[in-house]
């Protein structure tokens, strides 16, 4: 079916959702991809050189295998966007043991990016340990109080929502605690009213997914969804606002797939 996608390209559109500023084509030497991974002092360098050697790993170049030592020890990484890439990268090789064992990590990761591509690179590994944060992708992100105190709203329902946008602020003892969103998307609703006092770890609102998120946790629950997913996937199979017919059309596809291989 045109709108199913192959295994072999789960995982590889989502990270470019989040560097959608940032351009890393310009090739790299062998001398600058080894400085670059052996460093954190620049985020950005070593994103781009983890951005090259998934481009070489996707065109099939074994060179690339001397880094891999490199990427799995990245896995671990206190900065977030080379954590986040590395998820990703390490997706593009399902044969290495190592890459395998480091996602299953990172399905435990505090940030969200992170443990959302490493569930959708674990797909490539046909190992669906990752299935809850995929349909959690799905369903949309809450946004919860990171502390006791004061709600005051800064989106409205329905606004678009870039990853690590200002989402609400909660106001403790005069002092304001910005509230940022994880992922991108949109605003869908406010769970706590503005101006209500809200504890720490309550619901706040809830971020739907961007249109990319949506199609690349469909296109995995393809090969890993179960019966209890129909229900979130059925709403994209009716159509969502803003989303393109193909995510719809994906949507259906990945049902009957469930469906034929559940016997449902």
């Amino acid at each position: 079916m045109a709108a199913v996608i192959g295994l072999t390209l789960i995982a590889v559109l989502v990270p470019f959702l989040f560097w959608r500023a940032t351009w890393f084509g310009r090739p790299l030497s062998d001398d600058q991809i080894a400085r670059f991974l052996g460093g954190w002092s620049d985020p950005r360098e070593t994103q781009h050189a983890l951005s090259q050697i998934a481009d070489r790993i996707i065109a099939g170049d074994p060179s690339v295998k001397r880094w891999y030592p490199e990427v799995a020890r990245l896995a671990g990484c206190p900065v977030l966007d080379i954590r986040k890439t590395t998820a990703w990268v390490m997706g593009q090789d399902n044969s290495v043991p190592e890459f395998h064992q480091s996602l299953l990590r990172l399905l435990d990761d505090p940030e969200a990016l992170v443990r959302m591509n490493a569930a959708l690179s674990l797909v490539r590994f046909n190992d669906p340990s990752g299935h809850a944060e995929i349909v959690q992708m799905l369903a949309g992100e809450p946004v919860l109080a990171p502390q006791s105190g004061v709600l005051k709203r800064r989106m409205n329902v329905g606004q678009s929502v870039a990853g690590g946008a200002l989402v609400a602020q909660i106001v403790v003892a005069g002092r304001k605690l910005d509230l940022h969103s994880a992922l991108p998307g949109s605003l869908a609703r406010w769970v706590a009213a503005d101006g209500a006092t809200v504890s720490s770890g309550q619901p706040l609102a809830l971020i739907a997914p961007s249109q990319q998120m949506a199609w690349e946790s469909l296109r995995a629950l393809y090969f890993i969804g179960q019966p209890a997913d129909l229900e979130v996937i059925s709403l994209y199979a009716r159509g969502v606002a803003d989303m393109p017919p193909q995510v719809a059309q994906q949507a259906r596809a990945t049902i009957q797939q469930i469906r034929l291989r559940s016997g449902t």
